[in-house]
């Protein structure tokens, strides 16, 4: 993994456009650096292998830092920029991370060139998605939420505010249910 680490962040410095990505190239990455720790601590520290295993362990550290810095740079240039963000090169986690970015980017444009067209700009705020309340059929265990917050854990009858996206999730799987709420 070490090789294939170093390929595509030489690949990502020495190239303006976004490298293409294998989808799952983060997990792997991360198995690969807990693989790394794991070992790491098994050894004596005074081995010559404990020694390669840290300086092995420093320069992947720098390396996956750079590279995920050049390319979130790279996607927010083209966002900056006004050009469509290829999904074809991302792994999944950056496909998400860039449909995040992309919407206020997008509305910048918009308002730009509005003013250009000799139009009055009106700015239409686009909303974050709003929470959806559920009503839990199933007890289940807590969860992280998309927006990386602890929710539950959660018994039948219970009732709570999630993100969207979990919320669909839940339904779908039989262990909740949608309450609409009236304002």
């Amino acid at each position: 993994m070490y090789n294939e680490l170093y390929r595509v962040w030489r690949s990502e410095k020495e190239n303006a456009e976004l490298q293409v990505l294998p989808k799952d190239f983060y997990i792997k990455l991360a198995e690969y650096v807990k693989k790394i720790r794991t070992e790491s601590r098994m050894l004596d520290e005074k081995t010559t292998r404990a020694k390669l295993l840290t300086h092995e362990s420093k320069n992947v550290q720098k390396m996956i830092q750079e590279l995920v810095l050049l390319r979130h740079e790279k996607t927010l240039q083209k966002a900056l920029t006004g050009e469509t963000i290829p999904t074809e090169g991302l792994t999944e986690e950056e496909e998400k991370l860039a449909k995040d970015v992309a919407p206020p980017f997008e509305s910048f444009q918009v308002f730009l060139k509005t003013i250009l067209s000799g139009r009055k700009p009106q700015l239409e705020v686009m909303e974050k998605p709003k929470k959806k309340v559920l009503r839990f059929t199933k007890e289940i265990p807590a969860i992280i939420g998309a927006d990386m917050k602890t929710y539950g854990p959660f018994k039948p009858e219970d009732i709570a505010s999630l993100p969207p996206e979990n919320a669909k999730i839940l339904v779908k799987q039989g262990v909740a249910v949608e309450v609409e709420v009236k304002s």
